[in-house]
C-alpha cells in the first residue's frame, strides 16, 4: 500500500477568549485521526491558526488598552501551551493575522474578480456616529419591542425570547459607545455565490460531505444561492481590499484561507512539504477539514466556491462533528460546567479527556455529553481497571523472578492471533472516523485479556514449586496482550503510550508492531502510568470553574456577546404555571405565502392558512435561516391566540414557532412531518 499524503485542519478558534471544553471536542477528534494516520505509516499534516480577524478582537484589545497585534499575541501564547497539554500535536500553529494569508487572500479576491465573480453595490446599515463605525446587530441595545425589557441586542430578547430587527427596538443605543445610531449608505462588495450553483450541487452529493449535511445543505440550494458579502468598511482589523481604500475583507473570507496559509508558512521552512502539490486542482494529495456544525455553509458553500472559482483543489472530505454538553445541558455558568481548558488542566490529566471523548465520538453530527459521573466510572473502569492492570499484574514478577527479561515461548498463540487480526477492523474504525467504536472493540479485548490472566492466576502459579517457566511464560504473554492493546489506543493516549514505551523498553510504537511480539526481551521497571480519577478534583474543578467564570464575566467586553469564546448571557424569563401555559394555543399551519419585508433584516412575511378557511398574516424573524419561496407549502406550529401586534411593517397575527439553535439553524415542518391546517397541538 502506498503512503498517502493527507494535509487535515481544524476549524480555527476565535482570539478574543480562552479554549474551553468544548472547543477541545473537535481538537481531540482531529488529533486522535491525525495520529494515528501518522502511526499507519502515512504522511499526514495537521495545522491551524488563530481566527484573528474582526471587530470584536479590535474592540476586545481596547478594552485591554493594548493593540490588536498583541492582544491576538497573546492569546496565541495561550493557545500554543494548552493545546500542548492536552497532547494536540499540530505540525504548526499559525495566525490568520499573517504574511502568508494577506497575499493568499488578495490573490483569491482578484482572481474571482477578474472572472466576474465579485459584485457591488450599496446598502443601509446602523452606524454609531461617536465611534464612526457601522454596527452589527449584535452592537445595538434596547428595549426590546415586544416586553419592554431593557438593555436586550439588536436581533433577539433574551427575556421573551421574540426575534426582530434593531430598527424595531426603542431607546436603541450602541453597544460600544451609547450614542444613538443612524442609518448610513455604503458600498459593499459581493461574492456571486449564484455563480456556482450547479458545481455546488453537484460537489455537496461528491461523497465529500456526509448525507446528512448535504440535504441540510440543498434547502439552501434549492432556495436559490444569495449573493455573500464579503466586505466591512473601516475601522475594522483585516486585510485591506486591494484597490478599495477603507474597504476591509469580512474575517470570513480569509479564515478559511488560513488554513492554506498556515500549511504554506510550514511549507516554506520544510523541505519534504510542497504547497502547491496538496493545492493544485489536480492533485492526488489528500485535505480533510474537520469543523463543527455550526460552520457548515462557510465550509461547504462558500469555501469550496472560492476554491473552485479560483482553480485551487477543492477538500477531499469536510467531517462535522455536533456540540458539547455538560450532564446532558448546555454548558452553565451558574453550574460551573462552562470549563475552560486551563481550568481543567489545573485539576486533571488531560488523557482522561481524551479517552472519555474517544468513547463517545462517531462520525455522525450527534452532540456528545460529557457526564462527570460516567466519565469517572469509564476512565477508571477502562483504562485503569482494565488495561493498566494487565501490565501491573505481571510486571512485577518479570522483575523479581526473570531479571526484567521475557521469555523465548509465545504461550497462547491463538489468543495473540485474535488480538492482532483485530487491529485491521480497529484501523478501520480508525480511518472512519468511529473512535466509539473503536474503543469498544479495544475493551473487548481487555476484557478478555483479563479474563484469560484471572483463569491462568499468575500470583498462585509464583507459589508453587518448579512452576518458574510457566510463571514465565504466563506474564510474557500478559505483556505481550498489554502491548497490543497500547499500540491500538496510541493515537487517543499518546503519554501514556510514551511511559509503555520505555516500560517496555521499545522504539516508538507504530502500527505495523502489531505483528510481532515482544519475547526473549528485556523489559525495564514498571512505574504506574495512570492514576484513577477522583471525584473530590472533578468536584474541585466546577467550583474553580465557577470563580474564573466569575473573573471572565468581569472583564467581558461588551463587544462580544455573540462569540463563540465568551459565555452567552442565560436567558431569564420568569416561571409559568401550568394553567397559564394551558391558554395557549398551538395549531399546524400551513404556509400558503412568503415574502421579503422591505427595511427589515431578519423579518419574512407569512400567510399561514390555519384551517376552515382562515388565514393568517405573521412576521418571522427566520429570515437568516429560508429564502421566502423555499417556506412555501411548508408547515409550522403557530400560536394561535396570541393577540395581534401592531409593527412597523404592519401587523402580526400570532407566532410561529422553529427549532434549532438560531442563525441559518432553524427548521419547520416538512409537508410529510406535519398534520393537517388547523390541527391542534397537544
Amino acid at each position: 500500500m502506498s503512503q498517502r499524503k493527507i494535509l487535515v485542519t481544524s476549524a480555527l478558534p476565535y482570539a478574543n477568549g480562552p479554549l474551553h471544553m468544548g472547543h477541545l471536542v473537535e481538537y481531540i477528534q482531529t488529533d486522535i485521526w491525525v495520529r494515528f494516520q501518522k502511526l499507519f505509516g502515512n504522511q499526514c499534516t495537521y495545522v491551524c491558526a488563530d481566527d484573528a480577524h474582526g471587530t470584536a478582537i479590535s474592540l476586545h484589545a481596547e478594552k485591554q488598552g493594548i493593540t490588536p497585534e498583541e492582544s491576538v499575541a497573546l492569546i496565541n501564547k495561550e493557545r500554543v501551551r494548552d493545546f500542548s497539554e492536552f497532547h494536540v500535536e499540530f505540525d504548526n500553529y499559525h495566525s490568520t493575522h499573517s504574511d502568508e494569508n494577506r497575499e493568499l487572500s488578495e490573490a483569491i479576491y482578484l482572481a474571482l474578480k477578474e472572472k466576474g465573480h465579485i459584485a457591488s453595490r450599496n446598502i443601509v446599515q446602523a452606524y454609531d456616529p461617536e465611534k464612526e463605525m457601522f454596527l452589527a446587530d449584535r452592537y445595538i441595545k434596547g428595549d426590546c419591542p415586544k416586553c419592554g425589557t431593557p438593555d436586550q441586542y439588536g436581533d433577539n430578547c433574551e427575556a421573551c425570547g421574540a426575534t426582530y430587527s434593531p430598527a424595531d427596538l426603542k431607546n436603541a443605543r450602541s453597544a460600544i459607545s451609547g450614542a444613538t445610531p443612524v442609518e448610513k449608505e455604503s458600498e459593499h462588495f459581493f461574492f456571486k455565490l449564484s455563480d456556482f450553483d450547479a458545481f455546488l450541487k453537484e460537489w455537496t452529493r461528491s461523497g465529500t460531505i456526509s448525507d446528512e449535511i448535504a440535504n441540510k445543505l440543498a434547502e439552501w440550494l434549492d432556495a436559490g444561492l444569495q449573493d455573500w458579502d464579503i466586505s466591512r468598511d473601516a475601522p475594522y482589523f483585516g486585510f485591506e481590499i486591494p484597490g478599495e481604500p477603507g474597504k476591509y475583507f469580512y474575517v470570513w473570507l480569509d479564515a478559511p484561507i488560513g488554513y492554506m496559509a498556515a500549511f504554506k508558512n510550514l511549507c516554506d521552512r520544510r523541505d519534504d512539504l510542497n504547497f502547491d502539490d496538496y493545492w493544485k486542482k489536480d492533485s492526488d494529495c489528500e485535505v480533510h477539514h474537520f469543523i463543527g456544525k455550526d460552520i457548515v455553509n462557510f465550509h461547504c458553500l462558500f469555501w469550496p466556491a472560492m476554491l473552485h472559482g479560483t482553480d485551487y483543489r477543492t477538500p477531499t472530505s469536510v467531517s462535522v462533528h455536533g456540540y458539547l454538553t455538560v450532564n446532558g445541558e448546555k454548558m452553565s455558568k451558574s453550574r460551573g460546567t462552562f470549563i475552560t481548558a486551563r481550568t481543567y488542566l489545573d485539576h486533571l490529566d488531560p488523557e482522561y479527556l481524551r479517552y472519555y471523548y474517544a468513547a463517545k465520538l462517531s462520525n455522525r453530527i450527534d452532540d456528545l455529553d460529557l457526564n462527570t459521573d460516567d466519565f469517572i466510572q469509564r476512565v477508571n473502569s477502562d483504562l485503569v481497571g482494565k488495561v493498566v492492570n494487565i501490565a501491573s499484574r505481571n510486571a512485577g514478577f518479570i522483575k523479581k523472578r526473570f531479571g526484567g527479561k521475557l521469555s523465548a515461548n509465545n504461550l497462547i498463540p491463538e489468543l495473540t492471533a485474535d488480538f492482532q487480526k483485530a487491529g485491521d477492523k480497529i484501523a478501520t474504525l480508525y480511518e472512519g472516523r468511529e473512535f466509539g467504536k473503536a474503543m469498544r472493540e479495544i475493551m473487548a479485548l481487555a476484557d478478555k485479556a483479563n479474563a484469560w490472566i484471572d483463569e491462568v492466576k499468575p500470583w498462585v502459579v509464583a507459589k508453587e514449586e518448579g512452576k518458574d517457566q510457566e510463571l514465565h511464560n504466563i506474564c510474557t504473554a500478559g505483556i505481550n496482550l498489554f502491548r497490543l492493546l497500547m499500540i491500538y489506543l496510541k493515537p487517543v493516549l499518546p503519554a501514556m503510550a510514551v511511559k509503555a514505551e520505555a516500560f517496555l523498553n521499545v522504539e516508538p510504537l507504530v502500527w505495523a508492531d502489531s505483528q510481532s511480539l515482544l519475547l526473549d526481551h528485556e523489559v525495564n521497571k514498571f512505574k504506574p502510568l495512570m492514576t484513577r480519577v477522583e471525584a473530590d478534583k472533578v468536584g474541585n474543578m466546577i467550583e474553580a470553574s465557577k470563580e474564573v467564570l466569575a473573573k471572565m464575566a468581569e472583564q467581558k467586553p461588551a463587544d462580544t456577546t455573540s462569540s463563540n469564546e465568551w459565555l452567552e448571557k442565560e436567558p431569564v424569563a420568569e416561571e409559568i404555571k401550568f394553567d397559564d401555559f394551558a391558554k395557549v394555543d398551538l395549531r399546524i399551519a400551513k404556509i400558503v405565502n412568503a415574502e421579503h419585508v422591505e427595511g427589515a433584516g431578519k423579518l419574512l412575511r407569512l400567510t399561514l392558512d390555519i384551517g376552515e378557511a382562515e388565514t393568517r398574516n405573521i412576521f418571522a424573524g427566520i429570515k437568516s435561516a429560508y429564502a421566502p419561496e423555499a417556506l412555501i407549502g411548508k408547515h409550522t406550529v403557530m400560536v394561535a391566540n396570541l393577540a395581534p401586534r401592531k409593527m412597523k411593517f404592519g401587523v402580526s397575527e400570532g407566532m410561529v414557532l422553529a427549532a434549532g439553535p438560531g442563525g441559518k439553524e432553524l427548521w419547520i415542518l416538512e409537508p410529510h412531518e406535519g398534520a393537517q391546517p388547523g390541527m391542534r397541538v397537544m
